[in-house]
């Protein structure tokens, strides 16, 4: 489906207006992992809390951290603060998280494990993530946007299966060949458990949602591409859709390479997050399809200076033809310097005529 130039409305949002279809200049500017370490106001605010899961679980908090960079930065879309794992969480898998580490879960240990996950224990196992919602949509203006979002099926498999993330994945490959049904009636499970949270999200005031499949890249390439990744996300698109009409959902496969046309056809997702090793060539392709999110280096943006503003420069010129949501291709750094996210807010938001 070809994306269509819809009229401007001056009830929208800038971010809305772009995740429908309409070309805005200068394009909306949200990045992935905005609010977190690189911040000193969340670092203070975090040492209240005892352990990550805590600071997600407290509404008050997680409301407040999101908002931070909102403040700080003025920009068009605050994305709530949680995590990933909240729905294995909800669903009575421990998930901890270890300085230096990352998550870490107890590993699924097979079909008596799958028996026990209820989908339906997600939302209300998360109501603390709903008032997060509810409290940021209360303190936003008429311009800043709120995104939900969660994690995608396969992602959340694999750290499930395997206990942890990063890595090869030994377990949650094996599974793959080992005994493929069982995969399949994981994903399953976990697409009706993300679509209940999604719908939840929206509901709670959430006006755009995205979708994370960090570790698509394992299975990019191969078969195991439409299998797991496109059509459990399929499912939550289509629920979603059925559900709230008019919420764009936005889809990120992360290292899906040659991939994305072929998830974005499968998933019917409304727009498309792409991450930095994806050529502003291929963006430009895929905006003749639907909007496009993403590319910058986080590497860039934690450097700074002239190379960060030639290349937002360069991205919004290249994308200036159609629907762009100006995004980093992966999180934050918690290296960056702040003055860094701003440099990067001013360079996109110059006057159109200074960009070359």
């Amino acid at each position: 489906m070809k994306a269509q130039s819809k009229p401007e409305s001056t009830a929208a949002k800038a971010l809305t207006k772009a995740l429908g279809g309409t070309r805005v200049d200068p394009p909306p500017v949200w990045l992935m992992r905005q609010a977190g370490r690189y911040l000193p106001e969340y670092r203070a605010l975090r040492k209240q809390a005892p352990d990550f899961m805590a600071c997600c679980n407290n509404p008050v908090m997680a409301a407040e951290i999101t908002l931070q960079p909102i403040r700080r930065f003025a920009l068009d879309a605050a994305i709530v603060f949680s995590d990933i794992l909240i729905v294995p969480h909800a669903m009575g898998r421990h998930v901890r998280f270890a300085e230096g580490e990352g998550p870490l879960l107890e590993p699924l240990g097979g079909h008596g494990d799958v028996d026990r996950l209820d989908p339906l224990r997600v939302v209300e196992g998360n109501q603390a993530l709903m008032e997060t919602l509810a409290l940021v949509k209360a303190e936003l203006d008429n311009k800043t946007a709120l995104i939900g979002f969660a994690g995608a099926p396969f992602t959340l498999v694999a750290y499930m299966i395997d206990g942890k993330g990063g890595g090869v994945f030994a377990r949650t490959r094996a599974l793959m060949t080992e005994d493929p049904a069982l995969l399949d009636r994981l994903l399953s499970i976990l697409a009706e458990a993300v679509s209940n949270l999604l719908i939840a999200e929206i509901d709670a005031g959430a006006e755009a949602v995205q979708i994370f499949d960090s570790w698509a890249g394992l299975l990019a390439g191969g078969k195991g591409f439409e299998r797991w990744s496109i059509k459990p996300i399929a499912t939550i698109v289509s629920a979603v859709h059925a559900a709230r009409p008019g919420v764009p959902v936005i889809g990120f496969p992360r290292a899906a390479g040659d991939g994305y046309d072929a998830f974005i056809a499968g998933t019917g997702v409304d727009a498309i997050q792409v991450d930095q090793m994806t050529p502003l060539s291929t963006m430009q392709a895929l905006q003749k399809t639907l909007p496009v999110q993403g590319n910058l280096n986080p590497e860039v943006l934690l450097a700074g200076g002239v190379g960060l503003t030639d290349q937002v420069h360069a991205i919004r010129a290249a994308l200036a033809g159609g629907p762009h949501v100006f995004n980093l291709g992966h999180g934050v750094i918690k290296e960056t310097p702040p003055e860094h996210v701003a440099e990067l807010v001013a360079a996109l938001r110059e006057p159109s005529g200074m960009v070359s």
